[in-house]
């Protein structure tokens, strides 16, 4: 009993005490990809991360050697690697992370595995329009958080110091990247229960570009919400499966409709475009 209190109060303390944690490289010997370098955030409130063959092939299924990939809230990146192991060293996938704090180990992961994998990491959050915006987080050490307009808000009582940059995605593409657009093949989304705030300001691109879609549907999204991020999919020509795990032997089922956003709590989502239903073997 005691030292089962000693644990809470360790982990009380450590999620309200701020502190900068470092990294350390960890080396994966995969059966198809080989040696795969990956550094791991120090952070005792950080939950395992590991790169395995099943993660890197479950991207594959989406992502081809040469493709252009995005994700949205890598954290440090830990889907940010196999997706880019997936497009190969050809190919391009911008990560976009605005926490300082991970985006410093997230960066590191950028440099490792080169000559298999291109990877450009952006300190923005996904807005519908540019601007500066709170980042706040649950913890002090800013393990978790998303980004808002107002300092107080349901992600947590810690703030940064320093407000964080929001960029429109399509916006970006198009300056920078307007070459490259026509390869774009998957965005993954996961931002603290935001998604759909997030997917609103790229309809463009999936109007356009039709990439799939992998997005998270957060537990304490209220059954109108859920309804509401079926719509804004579905409605557009998106085919919705529900997963649980990024590995190439996961199941996918279909969700059929809004109700079936309510099958249940948090769970992930895989959103191919009917047009592209047929290239994608699930």
């Amino acid at each position: 009993m005691i030292s089962y209190l000693k644990r809470k109060l360790e982990k009380w303390r450590t999620k309200t005490t701020f502190r900068e944690y470092g990294h350390k490289v960890e080396t994966y010997n995969l059966p198809k990809d080989g040696k795969i370098d990956f550094a791991v955030w120090l952070n005792p409130l950080e939950k395992p991360k590991t790169i395995t063959q099943g993660g890197i092939d479950f991207f594959r299924k989406f992502i081809k050697d040469g493709d252009l990939a995005i994700d949205i809230g890598t954290h440090m990146g830990d889907t940010t690697v196999p997706m880019a192991l997936a497009a190969g060293p050809k190919g391009l996938v911008l990560g976009f992370d605005p926490n300082p704090h991970v985006f410093k180990i997230f960066t590191v992961n950028c440099q490792l595995n080169k000559d298999k994998m291109n990877i450009r990491p952006l300190p923005y959050a996904i807005t519908s329009e540019d601007g500066e915006f709170f980042f706040t987080s649950s913890e002090a050490s800013f393990n978790n958080g998303g980004v808002e307009k107002n300092e107080h808000n349901r992600h947590g009582n810690f703030t940064l110091n320093q407000k964080v940059k929001g960029i429109n995605l399509e916006k970006y593409l198009k300056e920078n990247l307007k070459d490259k657009m026509g390869g774009l093949s998957f965005i993954k989304v996961d931002t603290e229960g935001y998604d759909k705030t997030v997917l609103e300001s790229i309809t463009g691109l999936l109007e356009s570009l039709r990439p799939t879609v992998v997005a998270e549907c957060f537990g304490k999204l209220t059954k109108q919400e859920r309804g509401e991020l079926f719509d804004l999919l579905h409605s557009r020509g998106y085919i919705l499966h529900h997963f649980d795990e990024f590995d190439a032997s996961t199941k996918f089922i279909l969700i059929e409709d809004r109700e079936g956003m309510n099958r249940w709590k948090h769970f992930d989502i895989a959103a191919i475009h009917q047009d592209r239903i047929n290239s994608i073997k699930l």
